[in-house]
């Protein structure tokens, strides 16, 4: 069994042959990411009542995830104003890709949600009719096609710094 490496596929090989010895670095391809409270996720909502809307997590801190987690958003973490006059479905609905920060854990496997910033919210949506809409207000997204208006908590879109610096 001289000069044999007997391993089971655990992801990419490096050899590094500069030195008499010869070093291998296993990369890991599927690298785990688990959601931390205070990270910036997207998330897709799957569906929604008048007190909350339940999510799946897609990616966090920009890192896309193999699979998704579970998650929830509460009718009192979409905004930190008027919280009383909330209405979940004018704020969301199902299929909307939202950007949200990951809170506090309360309960094992359940992510909690928020919204409640001015960057965070909506920020991909199809209308009724299945076409694609653009943000207009903080409170409302149009229609590409129809033009119809739709009411959702919409996400501020910043730039990033180095695209601010180059325009």
């Amino acid at each position: 069994m001289e000069n044999q490496i007997i391993c089971v596929p655990a992801g990419i090989v490096n050899v590094d042959d500069t030195n008499k010895i010869s070093v291998v670095n296993i990369q890991s391809k599927d690298q785990t990411v688990v959601p931390s409270p205070g990270d910036v996720v997207t998330a897709m909502v799957t569906t929604i009542n008048q007190d909350m809307c339940k999510c799946l997590i897609t990616t966090v801190c920009g890192h896309e995830l193999n699979e998704t987690y579970r998650s929830s958003l509460r009718r009192q973490d979409v905004r930190t104003k008027e919280i009383d006059k909330i209405d979940m479905l004018l704020c969301f609905r199902p299929g909307d890709i939202i950007l949200a920060k990951i809170l506090p854990m309360t309960e094992a496997h359940t992510f909690k949600l928020t919204t409640a910033e001015n960057e965070l919210g909506v920020v991909i949506a199809c209308s009724e009719y299945g076409y694609s809409m653009v943000p207009i207000s903080w409170t409302e997204m149009q229609c590409t096609k129809t033009n119809t208006i739709e009411y959702r908590k919409v996400a501020k879109i910043v730039k990033d710094e180095q695209e601010i610096k180059t325009t």
